[in-house]
């Protein structure tokens, strides 16, 4: 790229985020680059803003974290039979990390949404992003219930990308917004 485009400054960054954790990143980016910041405003901006970004989510089959090794076959099965859904969110080395446990698919879609009321900042200035594994039902609830609680500027939602969804199934609601703290 730099051969062709020699005028353009290029800054690659690790935003240490994945599916649309990385994009909610772009779209913050794009604002301000649209609102006159320099190129280099925006990319000091993202390195001092990214492990502000938080990415939590559950999955529906705990059989896909197990083909992809997340979790031993007994964990999935067990799991399953008991109704338990996990709650996990990225952290500030952008691995995954598993929170707690809850049983039934409902309070796990509260969950993500009271990890946000505990460390989301300026809600009513935030676009937030919710990914979902083909359930834009329970994608929907979320979005009532993150609107009902913190009165959010915007709300996205989107597809859990092909690569991400090989490995967390169908089911899968992701919520990414800025907080505190990841």
């Amino acid at each position: 790229m730099e051969k062709e485009y020699p005028e353009r400054k290029i800054y690659v960054v690790d935003s240490l985020a994945a599916s649309m954790g990385q994009g909610l990143l772009v779209y913050y980016c794009a604002e301000q680059k649209r609102s006159g910041k320099s190129i280099e405003e925006v990319k000091d901006w993202l390195i001092e803003n990214r492990l502000q970004l938080c990415h939590w989510f559950t999955v529906d089959d705990l059989f896909h974290l197990k083909r992809g090794g997340r979790i031993s076959g007994t964990i999935a099965l067990v799991g399953t039979v008991l109704g338990v859904k996990p709650v996990l969110h990225v952290d500030n080395e952008g691995r995954l990390v598993p929170v707690r446990k809850v049983r039934t698919r409902k309070k796990s879609l509260i969950s993500l949404v009271d990890e946000m009321e505990k460390t989301c900042i300026n809600p009513t200035e935030q676009i937030v992003f919710i990914s979902h594994g083909d359930s834009i039902d329970d994608a929907l609830y979320v979005e009532k219930l993150v609107r009902d609680r913190l009165n959010v500027k915007d709300i996205k939602i989107n597809y859990v990308d092909p690569v991400i969804g090989a490995h967390s199934g169908p089911g899968t609601i992701a919520l990414f917004f800025i907080g505190k703290t990841r």
